[in-house]
């Protein structure tokens, strides 16, 4: 008799299939790479249109064996084709998308900073609009048409200064449509200093923003008016709001001392009834003394 336990019973078995499946595997790799009478290796054939010899057509694929351990599944309904030659599935899906629209945003940033040639002619270069000096800054040129040098920027802030989304929304109170046409008011785009994954930054040119808000609202005095206006709004909408809270608060406070009182009233604790002298059963109360007739059926 045989003394190897069942577990180890199973696992020669399991190496004795293991080891058949690599010898016909080598078996037939030998054989596809034996040269023929040509001394040419011959030409393989697709497997949809060979015949096996060995087994009829009739016959039912081989299953594959539980015992030869675990292999790997895939869902090809939940596999996605990336375009770049291999699948990726649906929780990767997303990650590759992130990194796609970042480089889409290093690339935008990118063409903002090429710059154009200088032409030998004096006459063909570009000057600047307050000194006439050629050397420009050409990123100001291509995103918002401003010829205007590095030194004149430093110079007249309140003119080239740039200027953020929030801030125009704000201060010269434009909305979000009108701050991303182009044609309205161009903008450059720089990266987001509060983290890399969030969206471009936004960056207007003043001297445009104030052009576009004067003829939006007439005059500065009308901007400043409009302002006014909603900085007095925003304050009584927040006035109602508190004065709403603070009623709510004196209605809840009220609630709070009638359920207190209403907890603090005096309960009854009667005893067992006796018989006066009249002749009438009468209870008493343990801690007031308070009497009541009762009538005992």
């Amino acid at each position: 008799m045989s003394s190897l336990t069942p577990e180890e019973l199973r696992k020669v078995e399991l190496n004795r299939l293991k080891a058949k499946a690599r010898q016909r595997q080598r078996e037939h790799l030998e054989s596809s790479s034996e040269p023929n009478a040509n001394q040419k290796r011959p030409l393989e054939v697709s497997p949809a249109t060979s015949k096996s010899p060995t087994r009829p057509e009739s016959s039912k694929p081989l299953k594959r064996d539980s015992r030869l351990g675990s292999y790997f599944e895939y869902d090809l309904s939940k596999m996605v084709n990336s375009k770049g030659g291999f699948l990726v599935e649906d929780g990767k899906e997303a990650d590759e998308d992130m990194r796609t629209k970042e480089r889409q945003r290093e690339r935008e940033r990118a063409m903002q900073n090429v710059e154009p040639p200088i032409y030998l002619d004096p006459t063909l270069n570009a000057k600047c609009r307050d000194c006439q000096t050629i050397d420009i800054d050409y990123t100001f040129r291509k995103v918002f048409g401003c010829l205007v040098c590095n030194t004149c920027k430093e110079k007249y802030p309140e003119k080239y200064s740039l200027l953020t989304k929030t801030e125009c929304k704000e201060d010269y109170l434009l909305t979000d449509p009108e701050l991303r046409d182009r044609e309205l008011l161009p903008h450059l785009l720089k990266a987001n200093p509060h983290k890399s994954t969030f969206a471009n930054m936004m960056l207007f040119l003043r001297y445009q923003v104030e052009d576009f808000a004067w003829k939006k609202w007439g005059s500065p005095e009308a901007l400043d008016a409009e302002w006014e206006r909603r900085v007095e709004e925003k304050k009584k909408k927040k006035s109602k709001k508190f004065e709403e809270s603070l009623r709510d608060l004196r209605r809840r406070t009220r609630e709070g001392i009638w359920q207190r009182r209403k907890n603090q009233e005096h309960q009854h604790v009667f005893g067992t009834a006796h018989r006066t002298e009249g002749g009438h059963d009468r209870q008493t109360c343990h801690e007031c003394g308070f009497t009541v007739d009762v009538e005992i059926i």
